[in-house]
This record gives structure tokens, sequence and C-alpha cells, in this order.
């Protein structure tokens, strides 16, 4: 079994693969303080709560009509692959990974070990999430359709990465993610509201809150359309747009522009990426 590590500026997701299958995903606050010991602490409690779920295993939860989880035995863990943005952190997950499991994960570096072709100027700086989401994107649905790629990641930044026809990373655009406008709004406005992101009923807001709802949400649709077209156009109009990140879903529904939405495109590129390496 290989546990998938996504070390995110806002969260850090951990999932769990049996094979290709994934068993189960977690998320955790990224707390850049949090030692090596935390981390093991944290990993083994999810472990142990984790798992396929079962309806006749005894407990409160089928007692009650409910389904309790397996959990997932701690030394049946084989491997671990990690990607991370936040350098800080990455060196005390390495820890906990020789400590608690005593192996050595696989730190994916763009432009190193990732199995895909950079074509940027210093491929060593691009993210390693989005080269990572670049491998699982063109190999689950780029490669057979023989189109690019176009990746829009929505999280703490929303990014747009581009993948050619023959799976080479060409290079993308880094825009402030959703909820950091906000917060910039409200920090920087004297008499704006912190407001929650999410669609409002309509674009044209009759209070400041409705106005500030309608200005980040379909905003931010604008952009990544406006932003998708574009590249599209450079890589000869017929990509494939995959979305991924928090809000995906949500812009998705607000655009014809995006093709697919997968939640799990990053781990499950993680998987691909160490099955690249074993190979």
């Amino acid at each position: 079994m290989l546990l998938a590590i996504d070390l995110g500026n806002t969260n850090i997701v951990l999932g769990v693969f049996d094979g290709a299958r994934l068993v189960d995903t977690w998320r955790l606050a990224t707390m850049r303080e949090r030692t090596a010991d935390e981390l093991a602490l944290l990993v083994d409690l999810l472990l142990a709560r984790g798992g396929s779920e079962t309806s006749g295993t005894a407990g409160v939860g089928t007692a009650m009509g409910g389904r309790a989880k397996t959990g997932i035995a701690k030394g049946a863990i084989d491997a671990i692959v990690l990607a991370s943005v936040v350098p800080p952190l990455t060196a005390s997950i390495e820890e906990m990974a020789r400590r608690s499991f005593g192996l050595t994960a696989l730190t994916v570096e763009p432009g190193v070990n990732a199995g895909m072709p950079i074509l940027c100027e210093h491929p060593r700086e691009v993210g390693a999430d989005r080269v990572v989401n670049a491998v699982a994107a063109y190999e689950q649905w780029g490669r057979q359709a023989g189109r690019p790629i176009i990746i829009v990641d929505l999280g703490t930044a929303t990014t747009l990465d581009a993948v050619s026809v023959a799976g080479a990373y060409l290079g993308g655009a880094i825009c402030p993610g959703v909820q950091m406008s906000a917060d910039a709004l409200f920090q920087r406005a004297a008499r704006l509201p912190r407001v929650a992101v999410r669609k409002p009923a309509r674009v044209i807001g009759r209070t400041t809150v409705d106005a500030m709802e309608s200005g980040l949400f379909f905003g931010y649709v604008g952009m990544v359309e406006s932003l998708i077209r574009r590249m599209r156009d450079e890589l000869g109009g017929d990509a494939l747009c995959v979305a991924t990140g928090g809000l995906a879903g949500a812009i998705a529904g607000e655009t014809r522009l995006i093709d697919r939405v997968e939640p799990d495109l990053t781990l499950q590129g993680l998987r691909m990426v160490w099955e690249r390496n074993q190979a």
C-alpha cells in the first residue's frame, strides 16, 4: 500500500492506495511548526480510523445501523510519496516517514524524478503539485484522446497549467486564490466586511455583501474562462480542460469550458509518479 501526501500551503492532503484503488483520504491544516513526532501521531490516528467501510464490525456505529471503517494497519504501508510546496515542513514529513514507518519517502522534484519533460526555463522552480497534476491529467485523459491538456487548480492560489499532446509540461499561469482575494479585500478596505466565497443568487448585488460575493465568485469564473480560452488558442484550440481543488465543482458548474472535475487529481498523480520511479 502507498501513502501519498500532498503538502500544500493551506492543507496537507493524505491518501492511501491499494494498487490503483484509493482506499481513503484525509485533510489536515498546514501548520509549518509541526514536528515529525506530531505528524506521526496524527497519521497513526488517521490510519487507525480509516480504510474501507464495513457493516459487519461490532461497535456503536454499526449498532446504530451505521457503517464502521476497518482501519489500515500501519505495517501495511510499503511506500510513501510526497509533493510539497512548503519547504519548512518537507523535512519534518521525510523524518516522520523514516522514524515512524522505517521508509524513505520519495519527494517529487520537477525536472528530476517526476517522469515528465518540463519545457520551462527553470524546470526545478515549477511547483511539484502542478507537475503531479499534469502527470495525472495527461495519463488519464490526454494520452488516450491525443489532445493537449489544461489543468485548473483552484486552491490557495489558482493555477492553470498546460501539457502538450506529446505529454510535456509547457508552463502556465498563477493567480491569487479566490479566498486570498477575499481576505485582501477585507484587510485593505476599511468599510468592507469579511465574506464567505460562494455563489450568490444574482450578479447585481443589492447589499455590500451581495456585491462582494458577486465580484469574487463571478469575477473568478470570468478570469478562469478568459485564461482557458487564451491558453487553448496557444495550444491549437482543442485542449481538454480538467479542474481540481476546493472550488472546482462550483466554478465548473458556471462554465462550459471545463470538461472534467477530478477532486483527487493530485493524489492520483503522486501514485503515478511513484510507479514511474519504481519502473
